[in-house]
């Protein structure tokens, strides 16, 4: 009876002793420690295979990590155990909605709900979890089911948790800041609840000191707790976007945190390839070389890989390596995997291989289907995500220094597209001067087939005014482009664009108009010629300042002779 009584007590704390592991990998997931939680699990699948929240919770974190038919083998697996199966149908619920099979994840969801007991709570959690983080999201399926936890229990802080990720995702901020205050006061343990805290700040995008301290605050109760120094990292990057006298020296500060962030999660691949992803927004693209290098260690057939080497090969410079990285990638992932940024830098390798520079100094294209291809791709990133096009300013600006005027006024116009674009004002601008200058270095008798070119650039420039109507420059370069459009509609809009002109850099005072003297000759005379015939009093004033400024104008001394 004694020994039985020991061997029994001994089974309790086994028993005990596995609870705990299975604590600690959730514990491990909370963190992002990934690869310390399947190690876990593992462990605990080997010495309990019978207990299928186990298959569950590493075929979540597959699913986490993008690994699909990883996720399937732990789940296929778990549904066949003896305990706990339901959290696989739960898991394979998750990745038919992944699919777009809403209806087929709908049924199992149900057949797993008809069998909950009172107390089962947390399975109708990860089954709002699967509606939030599908890859077709459904945020009111998922408040549904986390209401249905939470009236179970009142007092379940993860419910609360997740039911303000579905709100937050659904951009309702206030109920979810509620949510996740309750979820934390419920439960002072659940880090990601206060984390997610500062995160609301972070997204406001104008409170990142505020961010920053939440973050500190909650590295206080515990330095290794990695998302923080995400988290920090990327209110540093946004802070340093947002404010370009801080750029610098933000950026260099959230790789520094990043690289915390890394310290206190793991070194895995999938790990590594998030901290690419930062290092491209970064822009550190020596470091991202680096790190895709060590990728290929650790995988040589991965070919999201081939992604990283590619952005990295290209900004250092490696063309031809760029394009074929990216190639071989573009043609080993699904199309739906593909995102706008490879796009584009499969079509700035291409435009690099395919510019050339001649004996003169002039630029040329090397293989003028290529450089199509090449305008092709930059204009399909923009289609496929308009937030890119914050970016083309600067490729845009590159091509008119190349004297590439149509691609530039190309990349340029799909930049003006984007109505919330951070440069619309230098966009544009560029843009009608992109225009500007390829139709006037256009051979004469080419000039007709690009006239549609001056209208867009009248827009373009018309845009810059409405942005900010102290740009003397868009004034000057919109009578330019009406005085080629030869109709009495555009003489007219050309000499109002002149008087803009003359009134803005007149009332800057006489270093001013000395600086701009070139300009101002040629906004007086050729105004004040369109005024001959309109207003001789202004003609005359007009003409009459032109003299002042170039008293041998002899243009101006023979139309004055004219108007006495």
């Amino acid at each position: 009876m004694k020994e039985f009584k020991l061997l029994g007590l001994s089974l309790v704390f086994v028993g005990a002793a596995h609870a705990q592991d299975a604590k600690d990998a959730k514990k491990a997931i909370d963190a992002e420690q990934y690869q310390k939680a399947k190690n876990t699990l593992k462990t605990l699948i080997a010495s309990e295979p019978q207990e299928g929240k186990n298959y569950f919770l590493i075929g979540d974190i597959y699913l986490t990590q993008t690994e699909t038919d990883s996720a399937a083998y732990y789940f296929n697996k778990g549904v066949a155990v003896k305990d706990n199966p339901e959290y696989n149908q739960i898991g394979l619920a998750h990745i038919a909605l992944n699919k777009g099979d809403a209806a087929g994840a709908q049924a199992k969801f149900a057949a797993v709900e008809k069998d909950l007991r009172k107390r089962d709570v947390e399975q109708l959690i990860y089954m709002g979890k699967a509606y939030i983080y599908s890859d077709n999201p459904n945020y009111v399926k998922a408040i549904e089911y986390l209401n249905k936890a939470l009236a179970k229990d009142e007092k379940s802080a993860e419910a609360f948790f997740y039911r303000g990720e579905a709100n937050y995702r659904n951009k309702d901020s206030n109920a979810a800041f509620s949510d996740y205050r309750n979820a934390f006061n419920l439960d002072n343990t659940l880090l990601k609840a206060k984390l997610k805290l500062g995160v609301l700040k972070k997204n406001t995008k104008a409170a990142f000191p505020e961010a920053v301290a939440d973050f500190n605050a909650l590295l206080a109760t515990n330095p290794n707790y990695g998302p923080a120094y995400r988290e920090l990292a990327e209110t540093y990057y946004l802070w340093g976007s947002m404010d370009r006298a801080k750029y610098a020296e933000n950026t260099k500060q959230a790789i520094a945190f990043y690289e915390k962030y890394m310290q206190n999660t793991d070194y895995s691949l999938n790990s590594r390839m998030r901290h690419a992803d930062f290092l491209v927004l970064a822009g550190d693209y020596k470091a991202l070389e680096a790190e895709a290098k060590e990728m290929q260690k650790l995988d040589k057939v991965n070919p999201r890989i081939l992604r990283y080497l590619s952005y990295s090969a290209y900004e250092n410079g490696n063309y031809q390596e760029s394009l074929d990285a990216m190639n071989k990638f573009i043609a080993s992932v699904e199309p739906k995997r593909i995102i706008a940024r490879d796009y584009l830098y499969r079509g700035l390798a291409q435009l690099a291989l395919n510019v050339a520079t001649d004996e003169e100094g002039n630029t040329t294209v090397v293989d003028q289907a290529k450089f199509d291809e090449a305008i092709a791709d930059i204009k399909k990133a923009a289609a496929t995500d308009i937030e890119i096009t914050n970016e083309f300013g600067a490729i845009g600006q590159k091509l008119f220094k190349q004297k590439l005027y149509g691609p530039a006024a190309v990349v340029l116009g799909a930049a003006t597209e984007n109505p919330e674009g951070r440069n619309l004002f230098v966009d544009n601008f560029y843009y009608g001067f992109a225009l500007y200058a390829d139709y006037v270095t256009k051979p004469d008798d080419q000039k007709a087939t690009y006239a549609e070119s001056l209208v867009k650039a009248d827009s373009a420039f018309a845009k810059v005014n409405e942005l900010n109507p102290e740009f003397p420059e868009a004034f000057i370069y919109k009578a330019k482009v009406n005085q080629l459009v030869k109709t009495d509609e555009a003489y007219a809009k050309m000499a109002s664009a002149y008087d803009s002109y003359i009134a803005l850099i007149v009332a800057k005072g006489p270093a001013d108009v000395e600086k701009n003297k070139k300009n101002l000759l040629e906004a007086y005379d050729n105004a004040g010629a369109y005024y001959v015939a309109k207003d001789k009093v202004k003609a005359k004033e007009y003409f009459t300042k032109s003299l002042e400024l170039d008293p041998a104008n002899e243009y101006a001394k023979q139309e004055l002779d004219k108007l006495k």
